[in-house]
C-alpha cells in the first residue's frame, strides 16, 4: 500500500462484495435467458449489433416491418421459418431483445459502481486489476455474442456450435471470476492450511474440472441440437456405446459434428461426476471439517441429483424448453456450489463463522 492508498476497510470490502454478488445473480439470470433464447430459437431474429441503438425497441408499425423484413433476407427465415407472420416474429424478437437488454444491464450495473468505488478510492489496485480483467471479458462477451448470432446469418441458419459453446464458457468464466472475487472479500481466517484440506482442495478441483467439461460438452449438444436424438437413458437406443460414434471422417470431426459422440460425451461426464461427488462427499464426511464445510458438501451432493434428474428428464421428454432452461441453470448452481466448496478448503472462508469478541 501507498501513503496516499489505505487499506480497505471493512465496509469497502463488504460493499463490493455485495455488488460483486449482484452482478452474479445477473449474469446467472443472462445464462438462463439466453439458454431460453436458443432453445427458442430466437437467437438469429435480430441481424445487426447496436450496441447504443439496438437499446431502443421498435415502436411504430414501420419500425416493426423494417426488421420483420431484414429478418426475412435470412437463411432462418427462408430455410425454416418461411411464412412466420409478424406477430410470430415479434415472439422471438422479443426474447432476443431482453437477452441484449439484460447484456447492457450487467454492463452498466458492473461499470458504474467501479467507477464510482475507484473515484472514491474504495478499491487497492490489486483488486482494481482484477475488476478490470473482468470489465474487459464482459466487453469481449458482448463482442463474442455478435460472433456468435454472425454465424447463423450467412449460409446456415444455425449459429456455430463452436462460438456458442465458447460464449457459453466465457460467462461461466465471468460468473466465477467475480463470485471468487466476492468470496476473497468476505473470507475470514478459519482453522489454518492442513494435509486434509490441501487433499480435499485438490479432489474438489478435480470436481470443479469434470463439471466445467461437462457444461463446455453441453454447450455442443446444444449447438448441434443433440439432444433430440437417443431419447432414452441410461443407454442410447440400446446401446451403451451407440455404433454412429466414429462414423465421420477424420476421427476428430465426430467430438464436434456428431449427434452419437456429442451426446455420449455429455453422459461420459454426468456418469463420471455420478460416481466422483458422492466419493468426494463421503472424503469430507470422513474429515474433521467445520459445519459450514460439511454443509457445503451436502449441498453440493443434492444439486448433483436435483441436476442430473433434470437431465434425464429433459433427455426423455424432448427437450421441452423449461425444462431445459432449468438443466442448464442447475449447471450453473452447481457449479457455483462447487467453487463455494473450493474457496472453503483454502482454510479461509466467507462462511465461517465469525468469532465472538470476548467480553469482561
Amino acid at each position: 500500500m501507498t501513503a496516499t492508498q489505505p487499506a480497505m476497510s471493512e465496509a469497502s470490502r463488504t460493499a463490493i462484495a455485495k455488488w460483486l454478488l449482484a452482478c452474479c445473480a445477473l449474469v446467472f439470470a443472462m445464462v438462463v435467458l439466453g439458454g431460453v433464447t436458443r432453445l427458442t430459437h430466437s437467437g438469429l431474429s435480430i441481424v445487426e449489433w447496436q450496441p447504443l441503438a439496438g437499446a431502443i425497441p421498435p415502436v411504430t408499425a414501420a419500425d416493426w416491418n423494417a426488421l420483420f423484413e431484414k429478418y426475412q433476407a435470412t437463411p432462418e427465415y427462408r430455410e425454416v421459418n418461411r411464412g412466420m407472420s409478424l406477430a410470430q416474429f415479434k415472439g422471438i424478437f422479443w426474447l432476443e431483445y431482453f437477452h441484449r437488454l439484460l447484456g447492457r444491464l450487467i454492463g452498466l450495473v458492473f461499470f458504474i459502481p467501479l467507477v464510482w468505488f475507484v473515484a472514491r478510492r474504495r478499491i487497492d489496485g490489486a483488486l482494481g486489476m482484477k475488476l478490470a480483467g473482468v470489465f474487459v471479458l464482459g466487453a469481449l462477451q458482448g463482442a463474442l455474442g455478435w460472433y456468435m448470432v454472425e454465424s447463423g446469418l450467412v449460409d446456415d441458419p444455425r449459429v456455430s456450435q463452436y462460438r456458442l459453446t465458447a460464449h457459453l464458457a466465457l460467462a461461466f468464466l465471468i460468473y466465477a471470476a467475480m463470485l471468487w472475487i466476492a468470496l476473497d472479500l468476505r473470507a475470514r481466517p478459519g482453522r489454518g492450511e492442513t494435509a486434509t484440506l490441501r487433499r480435499l482442495r485438490t479432489l474438489g478441483w478435480g470436481l470443479t474440472a469434470l463439471v466445467s467439461l461437462m457444461v463446455l460438452t453441453g454447450g455442443f449438444v446444444t449447438g448441434i441440437r443433440a439432444g433430440l436424438a437417443y431419447n432414452t437413458f441410461p443407454l442410447m437406443n440400446g446401446h451403451l456405446v451407440p455404433p454412429e460414434i466414429f462414423m465421420l471422417e477424420p476421427w476428430h470431426e465426430n467430438l464436434f459434428n456428431n449427434m452419437a459422440t456429442v451426446q455420449f460425451n455429455h453422459r461420459l461426464f454426468a456418469w463420471l461426476l455420478a460416481f466422483y461427488t458422492p466419493w468426494f462427499w463421503w472424503q469430507a464426511r470422513r474429515a474433521a471439517l467445520p459445519e459450514h464445510l460439511r454443509t457445503l458438501a451436502n449441498l453440493l451432493l443434492a444439486m448433483l441429483g436435483i441436476q442430473t434428474a433434470l437431465g434425464i428428464a429433459t433427455l426423455l421428454n424432448g427437450v421441452p424448453v423449461a425444462l431445459a432452461a432449468a438443466h442448464q441453470a442447475g449447471a450453473l448452481a452447481l457449479f457455483t456450489l462447487a467453487l463455494l466448496v473450493n474457496h472453503a478448503l483454502r482454510g479461509r472462508s466467507a462462511f465461517a463463522p465469525q468469532p465472538r469478541l470476548r467480553t469482561t
